[in-house]
């Protein structure tokens, strides 16, 4: 090639840039018809600022922030980063659980407190992510939303030089006049819900706007899920109550056997009500493949607002909480609390209740504590303490089955293990202990004849009488049941439910609306006759245009019925001229 002829241009080296070319050519052809089908901001043509300084940077750095593919990753971080808070014990939630997973796995527990695994959703790693996504979703949707207002308020633009171009595309002849045709078709569009207005020879009009607007309401609606979160994560209060049949519960902090609330949650804010478990109903599956299956669960209740509201009766099941003044009190588990009687050796009464304890298996097989702290003196008049292991069996399977465990889990056989033991329950140390369990540390057990721990399997209405007269302990006949609720209160929940249902929404009108633009051009043909063309451009391909475009057509061709076409020139070489043909017949 010599040096004055000019080097070809060269062609894009990757697929981007040739997608890039691609669309430019489209544009160049389409011109403003095929431009503003989408808000989406146009790719940057470079990789980065060169040499532009901090600020050049730092706009560049605001462009691939605020990008919609930057908003996805953080989403997909942000999700990622929610598993280690489903899979490890997190502190805010169960304290015994995390003191518990230290104590088994003491190598990789300083590595995942480092981490924050302990504590994910309060971490810094994690709360990083989320307010990036926040400040990404919001620069990316307000610019949208402008460019959107703005199209909104515009007018579709005028038809491309060559309708022919386009995806959909046909045309007819006619004997009306032009601008008749036009007009009857912009009756149709605008009929059709079409934004519509006549540019030059031709018609145009746009319609499918709720697809852009779906769009922006679905990143919206993840804006709300994110604040609705945050709200539910600072203002929140969740605790639980174990409460026996007969007993109530006041919602106050002093109340809770345990509790747990957010950063800026406060103690006033606590909804005022009250409530009493009246009784508690279950069944059970009593055969088949499903033996011992819970069929029902129901806690009656009698409930009240305020200091002096009306009582009212409520069911709570699985699932349908009582909601009160925007509290919700769900129904957790249920287990048996039976009532037992401790006399001392006097035959004065020291301690008389229902005791619950806590279930280990689907039979509700239950083990707990009984704890006499106060008004207890041995046979000898000194002060002490009693403590008894409790193991509770709902239906016993008899003696000589080889298991003390229940085999049902109703009241069909009821039978209370207890192992005796006198000394200090440590409550006098300050230290918090679990009432559901018995520290022996520092008691002694009563033994029986065989020099061991005194214990014995009673039967409703038995009694064990502690030996050399410090006392008995009876199994009275009267089990209650007992439900544990938890109390929960999180204000952003409909706030949540709204964004979801926003996003649904959002999602849907993406997904099924298409944004598309017709024109319907009628112009005067070489013989006179009106030649009519229509034509449609979409954002995306779709076989539902073409139909449209026909559809249409169909609609408009009575207002503009087909000419005929013209008779077809014949061909010169089979024209006779006259003399010729008269020569032909001589």
């Amino acid at each position: 090639m010599s040096k004055t002829e000019a080097a070809p241009e060269e062609a894009p080296r990757t697929a981007a840039e040739r997608g890039r070319a691609e669309r430019a050519a489209d544009e160049r052809e389409l011109g403003a018809a095929g431009s503003q089908l989408s808000t989406a901001p146009a790719e940057e043509l470079t990789n980065g600022p060169v040499g532009i300084g901090v600020l050049g940077w730092a706009r560049w750095f605001w462009r691939q922030l605020t990008s919609m593919r930057v908003a996805l990753v953080l989403l997909l971080l942000l999700s990622l980063g929610s598993i280690p808070g489903s899979l490890i014990p997190q502190t805010n939630v169960d304290e015994l659980k995390v003191a518990d997973f230290q104590k088994r796995h003491d190598t990789i527990s300083p590595i995942y407190e480092k981490l924050g695994m302990f504590h994910v959703y309060s971490s810094v790693w994690f709360s990083a992510i989320y307010i990036l996504l926040f400040v990404s979703l919001i620069g990316c949707i307000v610019p949208r939303t402008w460019q959107f207002v703005g199209q909104l308020r515009g007018r579709p633009p005028g038809a491309p030089r060559m309708l022919t171009r386009l995806p959909a595309y046909t045309t007819w002849r006619t004997e009306a006049d032009p601008e008749q045709v036009r007009e009857a078709a912009a009756a149709m569009l605008k009929k059709r819900r079409f934004r519509t207005h006549i540019v030059g020879d031709a018609v145009a009009a746009e319609k499918g706007y709720l697809r852009e607007a779906g769009n922006l309401i679905f990143h919206v609606s993840l804006i709300l899920i994110l604040v609705a979160f945050a709200v539910g994560q600072l203002f929140k209060s969740e605790g639980g109550k174990l409460i026996v049949q007969g007993d109530g519960f006041s919602n106050t902090l002093t109340q809770y056997d345990d509790f747990k609330s957010g950063s800026l949650f406060k103690t006033d804010d606590l909804a005022p009500f009250s409530f009493t478990l009246d009784r508690f109903d279950a069944t059970y599956e009593r055969s088949g493949p499903n033996l011992g299956t819970a069929r029902e669960f129901v806690a009656h209740v009698t409930y009240s607002e305020g200091a002096d509201g009306k009582p009212q009766k409520k069911a709570i099941e699985v699932n349908k909480p009582l909601v009160v003044d925007g509290s919700k009190v769900y129904l957790l588990a249920h287990g048996y609390a039976p009532t037992v009687t401790v006399k001392d050796g006097r035959g004065k009464v020291v301690f008389h209740g229902a005791v619950p304890l806590l279930p280990i298996d689907n039979n509700i097989s239950s083990s707990g504590a009984i704890k006499v702290y106060d008004g207890y003196t041995d046979a000898k008049g000194k002060w002490d303490q009693l403590g008894f292991a409790a193991f509770f069996v709902p239906t016993y399977g008899g003696k000589g089955n080889g298991t003390m465990f229940s085999q049902f889990p109703a009241l069909d056989f009821p039978v209370l293990n207890v192992g005796a033991y006198h000394g200090s329950l440590g409550v006098n140390s300050g230290l918090p202990q679990n009432v559901y369990q018995l520290d022996t540390d520092k008691m002694k057990p009563f033994k029986d004849d065989q020099g061991k721990v005194l214990k014995k399997t009673l039967l409703p209405g038995e009694t064990l009488t502690l030996p050399e007269g410090a006392g008995s302990i009876t199994f009275d006949k009267d089990i209650k049941q007992w439900a544990s609720f938890q109390i929960s209160q999180q204000p952003g929940n409909n706030l949540a439910l709204t964004g979801s249902v926003l996003a649904i929404a959002g999602l849907a009108g993406s997904l099924f609306i298409q944004r598309r633009r017709v024109w319907v051009r009628a112009v005067p043909g070489k013989d006179g006759v009106t030649v009519v063309e229509m034509a449609g451009l979409g954002r995306s391909e779709s076989a539902k245009l073409p139909e449209e475009l026909a559809d249409l057509a169909v609609t408009l061709i009575p207002e503009a019925p087909t000419a005929p076409d013209p008779a077809p020139e014949p061909a010169k070489d089979q024209v006779a001229e006259p003399a010729e043909a008269e020569g032909a017949e001589k």
